[in-house]
């Protein structure tokens, strides 16, 4: 069998011919990397280079619905074209097999995979605790952002600024429309835009919204309240809120007493929706505000991926 080493965005494999000279080069990099796990490396820190983490979840719903492995290569490529100086990585299908080395001299992490009672999170709420109150920064895009109310309720309320909590919030398809945008580095280069997916709202959020920014806020149509009540359809609490017409925020930014920063994005549910301009450049620009860079007056540069671009690394092949 044989021996892999994580590479950056690649794994490199070695015969097992090499396995002696695998298990040195293993020793060699633990060494080297010893000094520096669950926090910035001294050699990141000399270069001011920044380091993106992505971790993956596994496959989940069916062609072109919750791809996070497709999701967060498509976001890794375009963010190393615009900034070829980060470090960025990207852990595939699941909680990382190493998460001390994984995380080691991250600036942010990226999350992007199931949630609630499934989510890769739960068994490593302690140890994950470690990583941000290092000041490193947190992502999590659509389902990511439902963790279960106590313990990982608490977590992300102080990590991420809200969550998703059941039996409050809601996970309904709409088109949701942002016809203005806060000023902030977020929003930078993006213009108002429509767009359909399933926008969960309704959010738990700290109480007063202390910390907190909506970037993406929304009135929700009546018809999002077609379901009966459920632990994610529905309650008297929403119904309420959706007939008064309150704006709700679907995507927001948060900041933590130890200076890390949050961001959290109901939508990504549709993996076509990376091919909206506005869309995309949102999600980039936060993963760079989140690792402290600086977000360019016109935001992360990207092109509009190809059809190509969107097909590739998906988890279940196009139905023909």
């Amino acid at each position: 069998m044989s021996a892999m080493i994580h590479t950056g965005m690649k794994s490199r494999t070695f015969p097992p011919a090499c396995k002696g000279l695998s298990t040195i080069v293993l020793a060699l990099m633990f060494a080297i990397l010893l000094p520096v796990i669950g926090g910035r490396s001294q050699a990141a820190e000399e270069s001011g280079k920044k380091r993106v983490v992505f971790v993956a979840g596994r496959p989940s719903h069916g062609y072109g619905q919750h791809e996070h492995n497709a999701g967060c290569l498509l976001l890794a490529k375009y963010l190393q074209a615009a900034h070829p100086d980060f470090v960025i990585d990207v852990f595939q299908n699941g909680w990382p097999k190493d998460p001390a080395m994984a995380f080691a001299g991250a600036d942010t992490v990226v999350m992007y995979c199931d949630g609630g009672g499934g989510h890769m999170v739960n068994p490593h709420l302690t140890e994950f605790d470690e990583v941000m109150k290092k000041g490193v920064g947190l992502v999590c895009l659509h389902y990511a952002v439902e963790i279960p109310p106590g313990d990982g309720g608490q977590r992300f309320l102080d990590w991420l600024g809200g969550y998703f909590e059941i039996n409050w919030s809601v996970n309904p398809h709409w088109k949701a429309e942002f016809q203005t945008l806060p000023e902030h580095p977020i929003t930078r280069g993006v213009a108002p835009f429509s767009i359909n997916d399933e926008w969960y709202f309704h959010m738990r959020f700290r109480d007063d919204m202390q910390g907190v920014t909506p970037i993406l806020s929304s009135i929700p149509p009546e018809s999002t309240m077609n379901r009966r009540d459920g632990t994610h359809s529905g309650n008297p609490a929403v119904r309420l809120a959706v007939a008064q017409k309150v704006p709700q925020h679907v995507a927001w930014a948060t900041e933590r007493e130890d200076g890390g920063r949050g961001f959290g994005f109901t939508g990504a549910h549709f993996h076509n929706n990376w091919a909206d301009d506005n869309f995309r450049k949102i999600v980039l620009n936060a993963i760079l505000w989140t690792a402290h860079a600086e977000v360019p007056a016109d935001g992360v540069s990207s092109t509009t991926p190809s059809e190509t671009e969107l097909e590739a690394n998906q988890d279940e092949p196009k139905s023909r």
